[in-house]
């Protein structure tokens, strides 16, 4: 016979188990509920976030986000992109104003225990850099003795950059912004010497300076930053969501499958893995609640990561950045989808 010490625990188990399972699917049902996505993005930055000459943003990040969209909805339109700033980003995410923010954040051991928020999954690979002037004659980061540094409020760069300057034992000042498009106006009004931030971002400022050419990015990294997808903690359903829809783009490019091929993929190949990824069997969208087509909708709409990539600040456009790191793993980079089985 059982004691009532043990079935109080149970129910005690029991109840908490209940509750867990109810929470770990409060935000995607919220999602549904309201009929719209909303979504973290930077203030502005070519490459990732930016409004295009008709007002319409552009990017990585808010690709995935209408990916995302897509996903959940299948319908892009069903998204409100909300720009925040470095320092305000993740009181944002917290309090519940955003759903999920795709916004040049780091992945970090102190965000990621501390914050109450949970990173979802990587995205983009980069490392923190400096952009001066041409006509500064400096190569190196160690010239920019008692240099006057621009850096963005609430980002590992000024960690980072104070870190770097301190192990070489020189000196330098900071200028510290709110926002990105006030450091590269303080940059081009000779305020300070240089420019310290991810040199995807560096990239992205440099392509919309009124000439370019006049700007050199130094090739020295001093730091690991690894973008990821932030969610609030303890949601577990919606991690699932988040990570899974971020790999399948990655999987995507893996197997060929591209916007212009996804309709002929899905009726004709005979590769479980592809007809598992583009819904022709339902496990994949069953296991995480949404519908069975839900990643043959985003390549159909978006298409898979490396052509987000492409159209955003590929070779061809005004940031023209290489992949490097952000290749998939079958081409040298360190982009890898886990098994979507």
């Amino acid at each position: 016979m059982l004691g009532r010490g043990f079935l109080a625990a149970a129910s005690l188990a029991c109840a908490l188990f209940t509750a867990g399972a109810a929470s770990a699917q409060q935000t995607l049902e919220a999602i549904k509920a309201r009929g719209q996505l909303i979504c973290g993005i930077h203030t502005g930055i070519a490459g990732f976030a930016l409004p295009d000459s008709k007002g319409v943003w552009q990017g990585l990040d808010v690709d995935l986000c209408r990916g995302l969209a897509v996903a959940i909805f299948n319908d892009p339109a069903k998204l409100r992109l909300v720009p925040v700033s470095s320092s305000t980003r993740f009181t944002a995410l917290g309090t519940g104003e955003l759903d999920v923010l795709f916004r040049t954040s780091t992945q970090t051991m102190l965000r990621d225990t501390t914050l109450g928020l949970r990173h979802a999954v990587t995205y983009f690979y980069d490392g923190h850099g400096f952009m001066v002037p041409r006509a500064s004659g400096v190569q190196k980061a160690a010239e920019l003795r008692d240099a006057t540094i621009c850096l963005i409020q609430g980002t590992t760069n000024e960690q980072v950059t104070a870190d770097y300057f301190r192990s070489i034992n020189t000196p330098f000042k900071p200028l510290v912004f709110e926002r990105t498009d006030q450091a590269v106006a303080a940059l081009q009004a000779g305020r300070c010497d240089a420019f310290g931030t991810d040199a995807s971002q560096l990239a992205g400022a440099r392509a919309t300076l009124p000439s370019p050419k006049d700007w050199i990015i130094l090739a020295e990294r001093f730091s690991k930053e690894p973008y990821g997808a932030y969610i609030r903690r303890d949601d577990q359903q919606w991690l699932d969501v988040v990570r899974w829809y971020t790999y399948a783009l990655i999987e995507a490019e893996e197997q060929g499958i591209t916007r212009a091929n996804v309709e002929e993929m899905r009726k004709t190949s005979t590769n479980p893995n592809t007809r598992r990824l583009l819904g022709v069997t339902p496990e994949l969208g069953e296991s995480i609640r949404l519908d069975r087509s839900w990643a043959f909708n985003v390549i159909k709409a978006m298409g898979n990561y490396g052509e987000m990539y492409d159209r955003s600040m590929g070779p061809d456009t005004a940031v023209g950045l290489v992949r490097g790191p952000n290749e998939i793993w079958t081409r040298g980079g360190l982009l890898y989808a886990l098994p979507l089985r």
